[in-house]
């Protein structure tokens, strides 16, 4: 089966402008929830500080959440890495207990 076939078409809007989609219909929700969290976080610099324009709200929202995504990149891989060593100390022990 063809995943075009499969897309629905949806509007979403970020910063006061419509953007048509066509996605998964899985991915729905997480696209509207997503384009929400960005306008309530593009909201909230423009309630909080000097920002008036609403790109550089916008901006400095996509920002934050780039911040996010990479610090949780990061840790997974550092968590990744540490279970890497145990399972190779763990395989030692057995090696050993084995030999």
């Amino acid at each position: 089966m063809d995943s075009a076939r499969d897309e629905i078409s949806i509007k979403v809007t970020i910063g006061d402008r419509q953007y048509p989609l066509k996605i998964d219909p899985a991915e729905e929700e997480f696209v509207r929830k997503a384009a929400k969290l960005i306008n309530e976080k593009a909201k909230f610099y423009q309630e909080n500080f000097s920002v008036k324009d609403k790109q550089d709200s916008l901006a400095l929202a996509a920002l934050e959440f780039a911040s996010d995504v990479l610090s949780i990149t990061n840790s997974q891989e550092t968590e990744k890495h540490l279970f890497d060593k145990k399972i190779s100390y763990f395989q030692q022990l057995v090696d050993r207990a084995v030999h």
